[in-house]
């Protein structure tokens, strides 16, 4: 969708730099949390499970920020960051349901 926007629109420089280094940054933090919540659902364990849960906050913030403050905001970028933000709600209930139920 960036690289659209870029096409298209008139996208200032430095925001498009920020934009991007965010999404990067973005796709880091996705790739670390779904290996530490496969690794914990897998193990059983609550650790990778709660650390999974917590870089699922910055990846929330992340996704409330192209939903809200990114320079170009189209259609398709709310459907998308809506859908995602209801899976990243769903996922963190059912993550907190599976550290109580390994922890006892």
């Amino acid at each position: 969708m960036i690289i659209y926007k870029s096409q298209v629109y008139s996208y200032p420089d430095n925001y498009l730099a920020l934009d991007l280094v965010l999404l990067f940054i973005m796709a880091i933090l996705e790739a670390i949390r779904l290996y530490s919540g496969t690794k914990g659902n897998l193990t059983e364990e609550e650790v990778p499970l709660g650390v999974s849960l917590v870089i699922s906050i910055g990846c929330i913030m992340l996704s409330v920020y192209f939903l809200v403050w990114e320079t170009y905001i189209l259609k398709a970028d709310v459907i998308i960051n809506a859908i995602l933000l209801c899976t990243y709600g769903l996922e963190g209930i059912l993550q907190i349901i599976a550290i109580a139920a390994f922890v006892s």
